[in-house]
């Protein structure tokens, strides 16, 4: 689904690169994590992807396509929620299918409406987003960025606003939601628990100019576990130690 070929990228006002010869792929329906020290370039990876950044050598690729001739590939989903307090929940869930402007009024009502009941916030649609807990605020965010069906789905540290257990509880939600859309995600996160919980798979990044340090599978006896479920595994320890392992090496 994803393909980085090759790719770097440096800033023009600085003489070394931020991202150097980076190759990796992301799979249809997969969820992958990029984790790695800190500035080492996690960030400019989304910026590539969603095309903010031209990468200096190298192609990106979606469905075997250089994204440069692409439209409406890629869903991002950032820190904030970025609700409109002026529009009320289901008008802020409809809004990306008003700007692609490709369906009619009532099918984005109800798809706005499905999508809302999907996460729990059937009963939410006409409230305004200060009336919502931080929780409800990032799932209706979630749906927000999927009603418009991406290819790619971008979680840019998505979580990290949230207490820590609304997090635990809104990543569970997520991950069911992405796995039942069988939507093929990419997030870039700081915390190697979370992206244990959450990945199919984790690349390990090195300081700057970033490469790949380690790929790493993920991968339970039970695959339909939670990440909330994941956590209590065993197994979870022993990705946890290897991964701090692989980046202590490169602080």
């Amino acid at each position: 689904m994803l393909t980085f070929d090759n790719v770097r990228f440096q800033y023009d006002c600085e003489d070394f690169s931020i991202i150097d010869h980076l190759s990796f792929t992301v799979q249809d329906g997969e969820f992958v994590s990029v984790i790695g020290p800190s500035g080492c370039g996690k960030s400019t990876i989304f910026r590539l992807v969603n095309k903010l950044l031209p990468p200096a050598e190298g192609n990106i690729l979606v469905n075997g396509q250089n994204i440069n001739g692409l439209k409406n590939y890629c869903g991002y989903m950032p820190q904030q929620d970025m609700l409109f307090p002026w529009r009320t929940v289901k008008e802020n869930v409809m809004l990306p299918m008003e700007i692609q402007g490709s369906i009619s009024k009532a099918e984005m009502e109800e798809r706005a409406e499905q999508a809302l009941e999907s996460v729990g916030l059937k009963d939410w649609g006409k409230k305004s987003p200060r009336e919502l807990s931080g929780g409800m605020r990032q799932r209706a965010a979630l749906i927000r960025t999927l009603a418009v069906k991406p290819d790619i789905f971008l979680l840019d540290e998505a979580f990290s606003a949230l207490d820590y257990q609304t997090r635990l509880a809104v990543t569970d939600d997520v991950r069911r939601i992405l796995k039942l859309e069988q939507k093929t995600t990419l997030m870039v996160t700081h915390d190697i628990s979370e992206s244990i919980s959450m990945s199919d798979r984790i690349i390990v990044l090195s300081k700057r100019p970033a490469h790949i340090s380690r790929i790493m599978e993920i991968r339970f006896a039970d695959p339909e576990l939670t990440p909330l479920q994941r956590r209590e595994q065993h197994q979870f320890q022993e990705y946890f130690n290897t991964i701090w392992k692989e980046l202590d090496v490169h602080v």
